[in-house]
């Protein structure tokens, strides 16, 4: 997922692209300690999705608030 792709989303669509990244997160996790995760790769991979969406909530709220 690109930055440019973020910023286009309305806040409350970040809000429910964060909870399924997150929810995503937690299933790989799952999958990981018992050993059925093919690429751990994804993990950090939704890891930094997770950052990027966090990081355009935060810029929107500061802008906002100017």
């Amino acid at each position: 997922m690109k930055a440019k792709e973020i910023r286009k989303m309305s806040s409350a669509e970040l809000e429910t692209k964060l909870g399924d990244l997150k929810k995503d997160l937690f299933f790989l996790r799952m999958q990981h300690a018992t050993n059925q995760l093919d690429n751990p790769q994804k993990i950090v991979d939704v890891k930094r999705d997770i950052a990027r969406v966090k990081t355009i909530i935060r810029e929107q709220q500061i802008a906002a608030a100017k």
